[in-house]
């Protein structure tokens, strides 16, 4: 999606995702040390604003200008400071091996940068660093038919499998990996069931 959609999608003052952070995320989030965190796609700032009210270091990144605005009203509303960049991944610097850990939480990307791009991310990581994701799956698609309101990309190209990531990241130990049906009620365009791919693991 380009920088004009989130912009667009995003201009409502509404929350279009929610105030509070996603359920795997949150749940996650809880099982590991206080440090400092990378959130890229990281919108109206959910989930770095509560990891910061959890006493983690945030720095989050999009595109879209209007998200980052939202989010640092998010951040103010709830007495806690973020980091964030307006930026597209190919230009984001941050420095290498900096951060404890990364969450990637509906972050989808053309399947030709899906490879360059997380592990791009990776390198932000230091040894043994954590890494919390949930995506949509492939099967996914099927979802959407039924459940309008449940969000996603349209291209099936741009979803994942839990495959995807045991084959191409060997440094990546997933503790937790699967593939399910979830229930989301993330404001109102995240409503309804959904197919993930949840990844809880280390990388190395």
């Amino acid at each position: 999606m380009s920088k004009e959609f989130w912009n667009e999608r995003y201009r409502s003052n509404e929350y279009i995702y929610g105030e509070k952070p996603n359920v795997y995320f949150q749940e996650k989030l809880s099982s590991i040390p206080k440090g400092k965190i990378l959130l890229p796609c990281e919108g109206e700032g959910r989930n770095g604003v509560y990891a910061a009210q959890k006493g983690f270091i945030v720095f989050g990144f999009d595109q879209s200008e209007i998200a980052k605005e939202k989010a640092l009203r998010l951040a103010v509303k709830f007495g806690v400071n973020i980091t964030y960049d307006v930026c597209e991944i190919e230009n984001m610097n941050y420095e290498k091996q900096s951060f404890d850990a990364l969450g990637l939480i509906f972050a989808h990307f053309p399947i030709q940068k899906q490879i360059e791009y997380h592990k791009k991310f990776f390198l932000y990581l230091k040894p043994n660093s954590y890494i919390i994701l949930e995506g949509f799956h492939k099967k996914h698609l099927e979802y959407q038919k039924i459940y309008p309101q449940v969000g996603g990309p349209k291209e099936e190209n741009m979803l994942y499998e839990l495959e995807f990531f045991q084959k191409n990241f060997p440094n990546l130990k997933i503790l937790e990996g699967e593939e399910k049906e979830i229930s989301l009620n993330e404001g109102r365009f995240h409503i309804g069931k959904a197919y993930v791919v949840r990844i809880f693991g280390v990388v190395s």
